[in-house]
C-alpha cells in the first residue's frame, strides 16, 4: 500500500513513512494510493471477533508492513478501556448512539491517540528511523489530553500540546495543566483552535525550523488527524457498529445506514467516508456543525468561506474551528484527486479566506453528504429532551448531532449518531441544560450529575480537582513557534 499527497501526487510513500512523516514536505496531506475493499463476507466475520481483533482487521489492510506486530499493538491500546472501546447502543427503533468516549481521556479521540504511539513506534523501526520525534499537537479540548495520555513516557517521542487558553472547558483544561510525563509539554495560546493549528502547521512547512531539528536529532511528526495513523484506526469504528447491527438483528447485509457525525476538523466524518469507499453500506455521512458552521454552507454550497465570518465560543469547543483540516483529504477526492487544483484551493484559503469548488463537484458531495447545525439553545433542548424521553445523557457535542434526530427519523435508514465525549467532560453546560445550577466546585458538579443521572463518574475525572498544575504557561501567538522548538532542543538535551 502507497500513500500520496494531496498538493503533489508524485509523493509516494509507505503507510509507515506517512505515519513517520505526518505531513508531507509540500504541507499536503497523505492519503492511500487505492482504498482497499472490504467484501460482504469480510464484513460479517467482524461479528464473531471483538473490537482489538476487528480494528486489526481493517488497519491492516492500510499497513500490511506492520501486520505482524499489529494484533499486539491493538490488543495493548484497546485494553486500556473500559468493556468495549465502542459500543453500540439502541434508543429507539431506527435510533442509535455509538459511544467513542470509553477510554483513558473519555474522548472519541483516545480510539486513535492510545494505538497511534504503538504504530509510530513500529513504524519509525520499519524506516530505520533513530531520531527523537517530536508530536507537534494542536487541541481544541479532547485531542490535546488523549495525545499526552497516549505518547506520555512513550521511548523516542516527546509531545508538545497547544490549546485555546479560553476555549475548552474547565476539566479539558485541568486534563492538559495535570498532564504527567517526562517527555510532555503544554502551552496555552492567546487565540482560537485556528491560531493553535496555524502555528503548528507553519513549523511544520518551515524547512529551516525542521533542518535546525535535525541537528539536534528531532524529526517533527503530527498526532492530529492530519497524520493518516490518526485517521486510520478511526475507520474501524464504522465498521464495527455496521457489524454490531448486523449481530443483533437491526439489519440486514446490504441495508444502508446513515451516520451523524458531530465534527470541526472534519476528520471523524472523513473516515466514515473511507469506510464507505471500502464498501461499507452507508445511505449519507450527516455532517453536524455547531454554531462554527462552515461545514454546513460548504456542504450546501460548495463555498468554503471564513472570511469575515464570526467566531463563537459554545458549550461544544473541540468543534469551534473554521479552517478544518481534514476536509482537504475531501476536496481531493472531488476533484478527481487532482493535487495542483487542491494545492491551488488551499493555497487560495491561506490568503483570501475562502474557495469555491465545481458545480460537478458539489453535485458529487451532495450524494453522500448532508449538512446541519445547532445553535446553543437547541443543544441545550436537545440535551434535556433526551434525557426526559429516553433517560439517555448526552454531552453537548453529541447533542450537535442528536438535534438532528427529527428529520434523520423521516428516512428509511437507520442512523446511527455518534456520542464523541462524556458528558462528565462538560458537566456544567449538562447540568444548566438539565435545568439544574452547577456545583460549587468541579469536584460537586460531576457528583450532582451522578446523582441526577445514576452514569458513574470516571475516577480519572474525580480525581482532577486534586493534582497538581504542571503547566501553567501562556504563550502570545507571536511566542509559539520559539517557545516549542527551544523546549524541544533543551529536552532532547536531557530527555
Amino acid at each position: 500500500m502507497k500513500f500520496i499527497s494531496t498538493r503533489n501526487k508524485k509523493v509516494s510513500v509507505t503507510g509507515a513513512e506517512a505515519i513517520v512523516k505526518g505531513l508531507s514536505d509540500e504541507g499536503g496531506l497523505f492519503v492511500p494510493e487505492t482504498f482497499p475493499v472490504i467484501s460482504k463476507q469480510e464484513i460479517e466475520s467482524l461479528i464473531g471477533m471483538d473490537y482489538a481483533k476487528r480494528a486489526n482487521y481493517i488497519i491492516s489492510k492500510f499497513l500490511p508492513e506492520l501486520k505482524d506486530q499489529l494484533p499486539e499493538y491493538c490488543q495493548k491500546a484497546y485494553s486500556r478501556f473500559d468493556g468495549d472501546p465502542a459500543p453500540l447502543v439502541k434508543i429507539n427503533d431506527g435510533l442509535y448512539v455509538l459511544e467513542l468516549w470509553h477510554g483513558p481521556t473519555h474522548a472519541f479521540k483516545d480510539i486513535a491517540l492510545t494505538l497511534l504511539p504503538y504504530l509510530l513506534v513500529g513504524s519509525k523501526k520499519v524506516v530505520g528511523d533513530t531520531t527523537q520525534t517530536l508530536i507537534l499537537v494542536a487541541t481544541s479540548g479532547d485531542t490535546g489530553k488523549a495525545a499526552l495520555e497516549g505518547f506520555k513516557d512513550v521511548e523516542g517521542t516527546s509531545v508538545v500540546v497547544l490549546y485555546p487558553e479560553d476555549g475548552v472547558s474547565n476539566l479539558q483544561k485541568l486534563q492538559m495543566q495535570t498532564a504527567e510525563g517526562g517527555n510532555v509539554k503544554v502551552f496555552a495560546i492567546k487565540g482560537n483552535f485556528d491560531d493553535a493549528q496555524t502555528a503548528v502547521k507553519e513549523i511544520f512547512t518551515d524547512k529551516a525550523n525542521a533542518a535546525d531539528l535535525i541537528k539536534s536529532g528531532i524529526a517533527l511528526s503530527s498526532a492530529n488527524s492530519i497524520n493518516f495513523g490518526r485517521l486510520v484506526p478511526q475507520i474501524v469504528y464504522y465498521f464495527s457498529a455496521y457489524a454490531d447491527l448486523l449481530d443483533s438483528d437491526q439489519i440486514k447485509f446490504g441495508n444502508k445506514v446513515n451516520f451523524c457525525v458531530p465534527t470541526g476538523n472534519f476528520g471523524n466524518i472523513l473516515a466514515g467516508y473511507y469506510a464507505m469507499r471500502m464498501g461499507l453500506p452507508v445511505d449519507k455521512l450527516i455532517c453536524a456543525s455547531n454554531q462554527n458552521n462552515v461545514l454546513t454552507d460548504f456542504i450546501e454550497e460548495g463555498k468554503y468561506d471564513i472570511k469575515d465570518r464570526p467566531f463563537h465560543k459554545t458549550t461544544s469547543p473541540s468543534m469551534d474551528i473554521l479552517i478544518s483540516s481534514n476536509l482537504e483529504r475531501l476536496i481531493f477526492e472531488l476533484s478527481g484527486r487532482d493535487d495542483k487544483l487542491t494545492m491551488q484551493r488551499m493555497q487560495e484559503l491561506k490568503s483570501s479566506g475562502k474557495y469555491t469548488i465545481e458545480e460537478k463537484e458539489l453535485a458529487d458531495m451532495g450524494k453522500i453528504f448532508r449538512a446541519g447545525c445547532a445553535d446553543e439553545e437547541e443543544v441545550k433542548e436537545t440535551i434535556a429532551d433526551m434525557f426526559d424521553e429516553y433517560g439517555y445523557c448526552a454531552d453537548p457535542h453529541t447533542a450537535v448531532a442528536l438535534s438532528m434526530q427529527e428529520d434523520e427519523n423521516n428516512t428509511k435508514q437507520a442512523t446511527v449518531y455518534l456520542s464523541t465525549a462524556s458528558p462528565y467532560k462538560f458537566v456544567d453546560s449538562v447540568l444548566e441544560a438539565l435545568g439544574e445550577k452547577k456545583g460549587a466546585t468541579e469536584l460537586k458538579s460531576l457528583v450532582k450529575l451522578e446523582d441526577l443521572t445514576a452514569l458513574p463518574v470516571p475516577k480519572s475525572l474525580s480525581e482532577l480537582p486534586k493534582l497538581k498544575i504542571l503547566h501553567k504557561e501562556i504563550l502570545e501567538k507571536g511566542e509559539v513557534k520559539g517557545n516549542i522548538l527551544d523546549w524541544a532542543k533543551e529536552h532532547s538535551k536531557h530527555g
